[in-house]
């Protein structure tokens, strides 16, 4: 018998044979683990950070991995698998491991890699799970701030258990914003760099921290009024964006197309500059 249908089934005698109380449970179990995980990640990346580690090089120029990527893979993995070992997973450095499950667990065990192996304290461990393609819960910590972000669909987004919102400005020209480079330079007629030059050609200040996850939860949490990036991962967004969905603000694609993690471009915003913000984007308004 399948291992997750055993735990179906003990939970829901567990629930009294209550189907409500059954889901309740289960998704009680979910937020539990995920939190425990993303706890688990961010003791390796605190215990490494500013210490000795060794360093390589993915592909591509300055694509690092360290030590501490993978002891904080492990340590987050380990504690999922000790809940739900049948659950498929989706991990940068571990890349998928494979369950015929309804859920996925999509992490990024230290994002914003460089930053961290230079001691600049803008890193964080990013967790999101999907059920059935759709993201219901993320979580995203960096521990040495003491900043963790918590997002359920439907619920809200939290720091640190307080509720969070996006800004409420209403023109681009008038927000802070920032973005990402990929280390490997996209070289198209709208590349990120094109796309940079029009907005501080106005003087519209961007910030580039790093670390898409932060980014996004710094949209959320209303820091920043908007955030693009021509290249992403799944893992580098999958928390992020339903924390900026979760606060009130909206993320799509560079088409404006509802968000899928699969795909490279993100325009994350407040909701109100959003249209403007994409028009800019793709070169179809000028500031």
């Amino acid at each position: 018998m399948n291992h997750e249908i055993r735990i179906f089934i003990a939970v829901f005698k567990i629930a009294g044979g209550n189907l409500v109380g059954l889901l309740s449970y289960l998704c009680v179990m979910l937020k539990s683990t995920l939190l425990k995980a993303t706890e688990a990640g961010a003791k390796e990346l605190q215990r490494f950070f500013n210490g000795d580690f060794k360093i390589s090089n993915k592909e591509g120029m300055n694509n690092l991995v360290t030590e501490a990527d993978h002891a904080a893979e492990k340590a987050i993995i380990e504690t999922i698998k000790a809940n739900f070992p049948d659950h498929f997973i989706l991990s940068e450095e571990a890349g998928e491991i494979k369950m015929d499950s309804e859920y996925k667990w999509i992490i990024d065990p230290i994002d914003g890699t460089v930053n961290f192996a230079n001691g600049i304290p803008i890193c964080c461990v990013s967790i999101g799970l999907e059920q059935n393609g759709k993201m219901i819960l993320g979580a995203v910590y960096n521990p040495i701030i003491n900043e963790f972000y918590f997002a359920q669909k439907g619920c809200g987004a939290t720091l640190n258990d307080k509720k969070i919102t996006v800004s409420d400005k209403t023109e681009v020209v008038k927000s802070c914003l920032v973005t990402g480079f990929p280390y490997t330079y996209l070289d198209s007629a709208n590349g990120p760099l094109q796309v940079f030059e029009r907005f501080i050609r106005k003087g519209i200040p961007v910030r580039r921290l790093g670390s898409a996850a932060i980014d996004l939860c710094w949209v959320a949490a209303g820091r920043f009024d908007g955030f693009y990036e021509h290249k992403l991962q799944a893992w580098d967004s999958a928390a992020g964006f339903l924390m900026v969905e979760e606060a009130g603000g909206k993320v799509t694609d560079f088409e404006g197309n509802h968000y899928s993690v699969y795909q490279p471009h993100l325009l994350a915003t407040n909701g109100k500059i959003h249209d403007e913000m994409l028009a800019v984007v793709n070169n179809k308004k000028q500031l």
